[in-house]
């Protein structure tokens, strides 16, 4: 699967996906461009989208998206923290389902 990791997220969380393509934000050079047309650009490329940003679904229309997002919540967004979510994150990934989004604490 080709995944996307969101700028906010630690470049170093990428190693954890082991088995697929995974490129953040800034390698794509897409730092700095806002949610919905950060969400167009990744759905041509991208299966998954992943971020902390919990508003990410309050804030963006995602059933109008070809892309599955999966918001990660931590007690903050290092990768310390975060890393422990992340083989819930890959036993969903087959079930993910473009347009919508998935929570993972």
């Amino acid at each position: 699967m080709k995944i996307l990791l969101d700028e906010c997220l630690d470049r170093r969380l990428a190693r954890e996906f082991a088995g697929h393509a995974v490129k953040t934000a800034p390698q794509m050079k897409w730092a700095g461009i806002k949610n919905g047309r950060l969400l167009a650009l990744a759905e041509k490329q991208f299966d998954v989208f992943v971020t902390v940003d919990r508003n990410l679904s309050f804030q963006q229309h995602l059933p109008r998206f070809h892309i599955a997002v999966v918001i990660l919540r931590a007690r903050s967004n290092r990768a310390e923290d975060l890393r422990p979510l992340i083989p819930s994150v890959l036993a969903l990934l087959p079930a993910l389902k473009p347009g919508k989004a998935v929570t993972v604490s």
